[in-house]
Parts: C-alpha cells; structure tokens; sequence
C-alpha cells in the first residue's frame, strides 16, 4: 500500500474520530450550559467546521483568488445545505423542533444581501465584508440573549 492511500485512511479515521468527539463534546456543553444544542451547533460547531473554510478563504484574498475565495464560500454552503443536509436525513430524518424561523430568515437575508454586492462589478468592498461580520456578531447576540 502506498504512503499517499495510508495517509488518506488515517486522515479519514482521524475525521471520523474528530467528529464524533466534536458531537459528544457539543452536547454535553449544551447539557451543561442548559441551552438548546441548536445554539452550539449555531455558534461552536459551525465555527469549528467553518474554520479550513475560512483558512482557504483568506489565503486566496491575500493571493489575489478573490474568485476562488467566494466559490470556495458559496459552493461550500450550497454542497452543505444540498448533499450534506439531504445525505444526513436519508441516514436518519433530521429534527428541527428548536429550529427558530429567525436563523432561516437571517440566513436567507444575507444570502439575498450577497447578490447585489456581487453584481456591481463582481467585487465584495471591504465594508460590504465589514457588514456581513458585524451582521454575523449581531446574529449571535440575538442567539445566545
């Protein structure tokens, strides 16, 4: 067996194994803290799972990829919610009882609020990025209030 398919096993393993430490971990803290497990998957596990996102993102700004930065961003959110979402509850039917209308409507609203943005001259200003992280910080205000 090659060195490149053993490395790509252990990744794998490790994954799997990473994982299922950060579910174990995300619940008990929401145990914990009494709070919704929505709330953490919100705020701690979608910044965990966020963060190589977020590494490519802004290494391709800083080279010059902005392109490849918000295909990187937009593909991954359209892959999550589509495969991702879709694969999860063919496994097992996903529940969303704590599932506010208000992350659906935050969501939707900064994803419309993309689209002008990238039609004038198909380039995010920086205050146009200053916006959608002062809207993400007031987002989690609003959830954990």
């Amino acid at each position: 067996m090659s060195a490149v398919i053993i490395q790509l096993l252990a990744g794998l393993l490790l994954l799997y194994f990473g994982a299922e430490g950060l579910v174990r971990f995300s619940a008990a803290l929401a145990r914990r803290l009494h709070i919704s497990p929505l709330v953490i998957g919100l705020t701690i596990v979608a910044f965990g799972t966020s963060a190589p996102e977020m590494i490519v993102s802004l290494k391709t700004a800083i080279s010059g990829q902005g392109a490849l930065a918000i295909g990187n961003i937009v593909g991954s959110n359209i892959f999550n919610i589509l495969a991702i979402l879709g694969l999860s509850s063919i496994i097992s039917p996903l529940n969303a009882v704590d599932f506010d209308k208000m992350d659906v409507l935050v969501m939707l609203l900064f994803s419309l609020l993309l689209l002008p943005f990238m039609w004038t001259r198909f380039k995010l200003e920086r205050w146009e990025g200053f916006l959608f992280v002062t809207g993400y910080i007031a987002y989690l205000i609003l959830l954990v209030k």
